[in-house]
């Protein structure tokens, strides 16, 4: 008896550790591309108000733990839409430096103004962590707004 208990606190120890290792896998760069798609996709079909409003209510098919996709205004540089920080929305940051000085929101401006996609790295609090961390962000031009969706660099 005592040995069928070990076992099957074993098998369940098992379990637990390998479906965690699963239930949250790490966003890739891949990832990343996909959602900033899906995001020009629903905006495309719906319009940018719409693809605002599934933003702000953090919809799952564009926010799924640490990724997730915000919008800015390609012109002002105003954040239209941001799912894990509300309280930025209608600001222009776009001087404003990450931790380590790096004016990047004006690099994913000019990017996207001049290649309509790419990638730019900063430093920026992860929501999962709660910690400033090295990011790299896809960001797609649709219109006159870009998407961005990044991923921690761990």
């Amino acid at each position: 008896m005592k040995q069928i208990l070990i076992r099957s606190m074993a098998c369940l120890a098992f379990a637990t550790v390998g479906a965690a290792a699963f239930a949250n896998p790490e966003p890739t760069e891949k990832d990343a591309i996909a959602m900033a798609e899906r995001g020009a996709a629903f905006m495309k079909a719906n319009g940018k108000e719409a693809l605002m409003k599934k933003l702000a209510a953090k919809d799952p098919e564009f926010v799924q733990g640490e990724l997730y996709v915000d919008m800015r205004d390609i012109k002002t540089g105003i954040v239209l839409a941001h799912p894990i920080n509300p309280s930025i929305v209608g600001k222009n940051l776009t001087d404003v430096p990450d931790a380590g000085g790096k004016v990047y929101r004006r690099e994913i401006i000019e990017l996207a103004a001049r290649q309509g996609k790419g990638w730019v790295d900063y430093m920026y609090k992860n929501p999962v962590s709660g910690k400033i961390e090295p990011k790299t962000t896809y960001i797609l031009r649709v219109g006159d707004v870009v998407l961005e969706a990044g991923i921690y660099k761990n």
